[in-house]
């Protein structure tokens, strides 16, 4: 009797673990398909892509589109069970790990801009040209790989040279060896969340100012600025609360293995994909400029389809 509850219990976080794999399927598609279009849309206006918000903006989109390509990826190979020597999977969590920092830093970044925007407008134009934009998107990738490189680090220094070679299912959790290594992680990710967090509070109380002070036109655009900052406090909230995720599932495993599937899955849903469509959301559907581009070229495909039906 207690075998047969045990392969009940079994078939039944086996069915689930199917349903949500299958969800987290559509859900990606769709986050895809809609990053693809924003993408199209950028690179067709040269307004865009010589503006460092837009250019900013491209950025989170691609790096976005990049983590859940390779993260739903990693989850299919987890899915069946698909294992790769360990080198192969060194180089590709170092790029999972990168581009889960790319879009925070981003983020500041863009707040920063909508900062120096609104309350430095006679210094923008020479501060957020596009050649310091460049500059600024080098800076922002290497900033995001000091935390990958110092997990990747401790791992070369407790991993023996055999273990490469191995044979492993790839995640990021298993470049843990010993308790003092996530200590580190942790350490560092809470010093990019207390940096990122000062920057977005003095952006927003910057900006609050200049928006009570102002008039007319400049009012409008100081609010709208306002909200924009807020936006992006929130998005940047998802992505850093994603960074701790792990150490929540890990702590969960112990307890109850299906508690750790629904809790993964809750974490995947709430803290990896909702914060990568905010950002279609904030510039794709509120940035007016953006907007008018995205319904030119989008509803295209449906016109040349009239024109050939008719």
């Amino acid at each position: 009797m207690a075998d047969n509850n045990s392969l009940d219990g079994g078939e039944t976080v086996r069915r689930q673990i199917n349903d949500q794999v299958m969800i987290v399927q559509i859900l990606v598609m769709i986050f895809l398909c809609i990053n693809l279009l924003l993408i199209i849309t950028f690179f067709k206006r040269e307004c865009f892509y010589t503006t460092t918000r837009y250019i900013l903006f491209a950025v989170t989109l691609l790096s976005d589109s990049l983590m859940l390509f390779i993260s739903d990826i990693l989850l299919i190979l987890s899915y069946f069970r698909f294992t790769m020597q360990v080198w192969l999977c060194v180089i590709i969590s170092f790029m999972v790990l990168l581009y889960l920092t790319v879009t925070p830093v981003t983020l500041t970044a863009m707040t920063l801009e909508r900062y120096v925007a609104i309350c430095m407008p006679l210094r923008h134009g020479e501060l957020c040209s596009t050649r310091r934009s460049v500059h600024c998107i080098l800076i922002i990738h290497g900033i995001s790989s000091v935390p990958c490189i110092l997990i990747l680090s401790t791992f070369f220094a407790s991993a023996s040279l055999s273990f490469y070679k191995q044979y492993q299912i790839c995640s990021v959790q298993m470049f843990t060896f010993y308790a003092w290594q996530d200590y580190i992680t942790s350490a560092v990710q809470q010093f990019y969340f207390l940096v990122m967090c000062i920057i977005i509070v003095f952006s927003y109380i910057k900006i609050m100012k200049v928006a009570k002070a102002a008039s007319g036109d400049d009012k409008k655009s100081s609010k709208k600025g306002l909200r924009t900052v807020v936006l992006h406090g929130f998005q940047l909230l998802l992505c850093l609360i994603q960074l701790l995720c792990p150490f929540i599932e890990t702590s969960v495993l112990q307890i109850n293995f299906r508690l750790f599937v629904n809790v993964r899955y809750f974490n995947y849903i709430m803290f990896n994909l909702a914060p990568r469509c905010l950002s279609p959301l904030i510039y794709g559907l509120r940035d007016e400029n953006f907007f008018q581009a995205l319904k030119h070229y989008a509803s295209a495909p449906f016109h040349c389809v009239k024109a050939l039906i008719c």
